[in-house]
């Protein structure tokens, strides 16, 4: 079985969590020395984690778009303290956002649900300004295949249940179709970079084991079934030290890109 991201009681499953501090830095590492954003799009919100972890790193104003009107709603609840977040109804293909409104488009962990990268990269063009910025964040099949740890939880997934494996080799984009995708839709990448992002801090293991058990942000684990979940939360109990507060990392690559 698949996430169903318009179920009702998944709204929060991309909601109950905030972006480490660590992430804004590091994406304003990799930009300009400087650079100031008046109006970003998030593409994909979800939830509005990355949406308000935007308005954190000094963007003045985000409008965050999904397909699905559960997640948006939790995404308003999420945000509700930020005055300058609005969401709307949308997908990576047709937002409904106006031309050349941003200049700044944010697409992290989207483009492993899509099978039509032009299509998606041709409205992020569109309603970008002149030499407006864009940032793709997701996981490539190298990046998902690294060894489970104790900080990379998620690489026990995989040694667990290769049909997760599988599942994710299948629908993670290889760098150089998503290198040559941007270039043909009118962008210039300005840097390709694998980074290690700090997903969560648990104080216990028991705690992390609980997100698991109900599959919090973890769109993979909604294609195992209960017993097999229990499974692999057993398999990974076993893994990790008793009492030891645990960071997990997940392993991705962003492309920085500028419109043309």
């Amino acid at each position: 079985m698949s996430i169903d991201f318009h179920d009702q009681k998944n709204k929060k499953t991309y909601a109950d969590r905030n972006a480490n501090i660590a992430w804004s830095k590091d994406i304003e590492s990799l930009l300009p020395e400087g650079k100031h954003f008046k109006c970003a799009a998030d593409i994909g919100c979800g939830g509005g984690i990355y949406s308000k972890a935007l308005v954190d790193a000094g963007v003045e104003k985000v409008v965050g778009v999904d397909f699905s009107k559960a997640m948006l709603e939790g995404a308003r609840e999420n945000c509700k303290d930020y005055e300058t977040i609005t969401f709307q109804q949308g997908t990576a293909y047709e937002t409904g956002l106006q031309d050349e409104q941003f200049d700044l488009v944010l697409a992290r962990a989207l483009i492993h649900h899509l099978d039509d990268l032009d299509t998606c990269f041709r409205e992020a063009n569109r309603i970008l300004q002149s030499k407006g910025y864009y940032i793709v964040q997701d996981r490539t099949p190298e990046d998902i295949l690294l060894e489970g740890s104790e900080e990379h939880v998620r690489g026990y997934f995989f040694e667990k249940f290769v049909k997760l494996k599988t599942t994710e080799i299948n629908r993670r984009h290889r760098k150089e179709k998503i290198r040559k995708a941007l270039e043909a839709n009118h962008f210039d990448i300005v840097q390709e970079v694998a980074f290690w992002e700090i997903r969560a801090e648990y104080l216990s293991k028991k705690r992390l084991l609980n997100d698991l058990q109900h599959r919090i942000g973890r769109s993979i684990l909604y294609e195992l079934d209960d017993t097999e979940l229990d499974e692999l939360i057993a398999y990974i109990d076993e893994k990790l030290p008793e009492d030891q507060a645990i960071t997990e990392k997940d392993r991705w690559t962003i492309w920085i890109a500028i419109k043309q």
